[in-house]
């Protein structure tokens, strides 16, 4: 956060969530590099004659000139460095958009910078908006984003005995942090356990440990990304006990709504 002494300062930040307050302010959560998770308001925001409202838009990356308010840090400028456009003009974008900037909004908190995770998100997006394949980039997102905030699942051992993972097919926990062989599974009661194949545990691994453009040259079976899909959805609802509005939307757009 701004030190007593700085009265304001500039930095780049993306737009997590706004809403309208009193007759023509804005507050909105940002994510920024400097900063990391701050509230602000952003007065005058919703009247016609604004210059900053069209610079505030959701998942819209843009540079903030952030002063000290007495109760809200205040937007006193903002202009746009990149608007996602790509993302913006169909609902598959939209989806997408907004399913980046509602995790970050679950697992950030007014505590900080975090330049890895900031990193990690423009770096999704700008992934997402040039076109990359969506599947990867978002479990590639969500691998990564347990690992920066604490929440890295155990895939090598059993989080149970410790032992080193073998290749036959294992179970996972969200509650438990990670996998578990079939001999701890049988003994487990009172946390929810899913059974994954070696196969897609094998991914998983991948996409815990290579970088973006790795993945991307793989060719992965469809039926091997969409248990993928339902893996990392089912361990980070669990691990970040929050349900997740976006997957919902996303798969309504899938399915032709």
């Amino acid at each position: 956060m701004m030190s007593i002494r700085e009265r304001s300062i500039r930095t780049e930040g993306i737009v997590l969530r706004r809403r309208d307050f009193g007759e023509s302010d804005r507050i909105l959560v940002l994510f920024t590099r400097k900063l990391g998770r701050v509230s602000v308001i952003a007065k005058g925001a919703r009247k016609p004659s604004s210059k900053i409202s069209g610079h505030l838009e959701l998942f819209m990356r843009s540079s903030f000139l952030i002063s000290r308010g007495r109760n809200l840090h205040i937007i006193s400028q903002a202009e746009v460095i990149e608007d996602y456009e790509p993302l913006r003009k169909n609902l598959p974008g939209i989806g997408l958009g907004s399913y980046v900037i509602e995790l970050i909004d679950a697992v950030t908190y007014e505590e900080g910078s975090n330049l890895k995770l900031y990193n990690l998100l423009i770096s999704t997006l700008d992934s997402l908006s040039a076109g990359q394949d969506p599947d990867i980039i978002i479990r590639y997102y969500e691998i990564h984003l347990l690992d920066l905030v604490g929440f890295r699942p155990e895939l090598f051992v059993c989080v149970e005995c410790g032992k080193k993972t073998i290749e036959q097919d294992q179970f996972i926990s969200g509650e438990l942090g990670g996998a578990v062989c079939p001999e701890c599974a049988l003994g487990i009661t009172g946390a929810v356990i899913r059974s994954v194949s070696s196969r897609v545990l094998k991914y998983l691994r991948h996409f815990q440990r290579s970088d973006r453009n790795s993945l991307l040259a793989l060719e992965i079976p469809e039926e091997i990304m969409d248990e993928l899909e339902k893996l990392t959805h089912y361990y980070l609802t669990h691990t970040l006990e929050k349900h997740l509005n976006s997957p919902a939307f996303i798969k309504r757009i899938k399915n032709g709504l």
